[in-house]
């Protein structure tokens, strides 16, 4: 059976974790059910409850053994599924600068060869995505955001690149990010953003939290420089 928004799957994870999948596929209304579940969750904890880590398409659900069981866990989540549904808060907007300058943005102009467009398209491809914060991972502030057009879908090369300088905004597939540290990437670099995305409030280490939309804005080099 394939798990479904309105029919999850339940996995215990080791003695501690209940994974609950709502989808197999990237997929918003699954996403959607990732959400209001750990907001019901965060709303109506059971005993023993640790954390909930939500994803793409599942919820990981941490307990304490000690307290509580799989089969407890998942009897609690399944009620929270069963209540009246919720409304989620309106996400907040997020808005991200990004220069598109070629010193900036090294493989522009190859997305643009292969996806048969110019670089102006790609740029304006890329703006005009509807971006949504899946979920937060690999590296601290790494926050996956979906909602890359199809227009510029790429896969992931063949092998990733060393020493990507922090705030480079890459792509593959559906996937967009924004770089926090400087690390190795296979994804496609087309821009890069003097937005910080670690915020150094402990309170609030990132910028985003997992469900915020987010909005790309173009600015040119000198603005660029500026905001460093």
């Amino acid at each position: 059976m394939q798990p479904t928004p309105s029919a999850p799957i339940f996995r215990p994870i080791a003695e501690r974790a209940v994974l609950v999948e709502f989808g197999t596929t990237l997929d918003h209304a699954a996403h959607d059910a990732v959400l209001r579940l750990d907001q019901a969750l965060a709303a109506q904890p059971f005993a023993g409850f640790r954390e909930a880590v939500p994803a793409f398409v599942n919820l990981l659900v941490e307990f304490d053994p000690a307290t509580t069981d799989h089969t407890t866990t998942i009897a609690h989540l399944r009620s929270l599924l069963t209540a009246k549904a919720t409304t989620r808060p309106q996400p907040a907007l997020r808005e991200v600068l990004v220069c598109y300058d070629a010193e900036l943005a090294s493989d522009l102009a190859t997305v643009a060869t292969q996806t048969g467009l110019t670089p102006q398209a790609v740029i304006n491809a890329h703006l005009a995505g509807d971006y949504a914060v899946f979920m937060y991972g690999f590296a601290p502030g790494y926050a996956y955001l979906g909602g890359v057009p199809e227009a510029i879908r790429l896969d992931r090369k063949p092998a990733p690149v060393r020493n990507i300088p922090a705030g480079s905004v890459i792509i593959a597939g559906a996937q967009c990010l924004v770089t926090t540290l400087l690390m190795p990437t296979g994804w496609w670099i087309i821009g890069r953003s003097p937005t910080r995305i670690l915020t150094d409030d402990p309170a609030r280490p990132f910028l985003f939290d997992v469900g915020d939309k987010v909005r790309f804005r173009r600015i040119g080099r000198a603005e660029y420089e500026a905001a460093l």
